[in-house]
C-alpha cells in the first residue's frame, strides 16, 4: 500500500478499519470494525462501522448468535444486500471450521470434556440432530470422525452396520458416540439409550469397544459413561 500523508482523522469512515488493520494489526480492531471490512460499505446515511455495530447490537454483541442468523435475517438490515449477507455468513462459517480444526489437535481422548471440545464446534449449534462417531485406536487416539446420521429437530436414524463397516475399514478398536440436542436439553431420551445399547452389543461381538456416548449442546454436554449409564 502506498504511504499517505493524510492523518487518520481525514480518512473516510469506511476506510478506517482497513487502514487500522494495516497499521496496527488485526487484533487492534473491534468485532464491528472487522465486520465492516467484510461488508465494505454501509448505506447512504450510515457508515459500514455503524451498520456493523447495529447488527451486532441486535444479537447482544454475541458472535455465536451472529453466526446463527440466516441470509434473509441479515438482509432485514438496511444496507445489507444478498452479497453482504453471504460474506458475513461465509466468515462466520470459516470461524466455526477453524475452531473445529483446532479442536482436532486434541488427538488422544482422555476425558468426556475433550470429546465435547472436539465436537461442540461441529454439532453444538446446529438446528437439527446429527449423530457422529469418533473412531479410536488402542491408544485412544482419534483415527477419524464421521457423521453417521442426520435427522430433524427431535431425532435421527443410525445404521449400525455402516458404523461398524467404517470401524473395520479404519482398523478402529474403540468408538465414541456423539450427537447433539438442538433443544439444549442434556437428558438422554429412550431412543438415545436404545441406540447406545444396540451399538455396544454390536461392538462387543466384533471386539470393538464403545467407550462413551456424549450428548452435545451449545453450552454443555452429557456423558453416558460419566453418569454411570454404561
Amino acid at each position: 500500500m502506498e504511504q499517505t500523508n493524510f492523518p487518520i482523522t481525514n480518512w473516510s469512515e469506511d476506510d478506517k478499519p482497513r487502514e487500522k488493520l494495516m497499521l496496527k494489526g488485526k487484533s487492534a480492531l473491534s468485532d464491528a470494525e472487522l465486520i465492516a471490512i467484510l461488508i465494505g460499505s454501509g448505506s447512504r446515511n450510515e457508515s459500514a462501522v455503524g451498520l456493523s455495530k447495529r447488527i451486532l447490537a441486535s444479537v447482544d454483541n454475541n458472535l455465536n448468535a451472529l453466526g446463527k442468523l440466516t441470509i434473509s435475517q441479515l438482509m432485514t438490515f438496511k444496507g445489507i444486500g444478498e452479497a453482504k449477507a453471504i460474506s458475513i455468513m461465509a466468515a462466520m462459517e470459516l470461524g466455526r471450521r477453524r475452531r473445529a480444526e483446532e479442536a482436532i489437535e486434541l488427538k488422544k481422548i482422555s476425558s468426556s470434556k475433550m470429546i465435547f471440545e472436539l465436537m461442540q464446534p461441529i454439532i453444538g449449534e446446529l438446528p437439527h440432530e446429527e449423530f457422529w462417531v469418533l473412531y479410536l485406536n488402542n491408544s485412544n487416539k482419534v483415527l477419524s470422525k464421521s457423521q453417521q446420521g442426520k435427522g430433524g429437530i427431535t431425532g435421527t436414524l443410525v445404521d449400525v452396520r455402516l458404523v461398524f463397516k467404517t470401524a473395520l475399514e479404519l482398523g478402529a478398536t474403540a468408538l465414541i458416540l456423539c450427537h447433539n440436542h438442538p433443544s439444549g436439553t442434556l437428558i438422554p431420551s429412550d431412543a438415545d439409550k436404545q441406540i447406545t445399547k444396540k451399538l455396544k452389543e454390536a461392538g462387543r461381538n466384533l471386539d470393538i469397544n464403545v467407550l462413551d456416548h456424549i450428548i452435545v449442546t451449545e453450552n454443555g454436554f452429557f456423558s453416558f459413561n460419566d453418569e454411570g449409564i454404561f
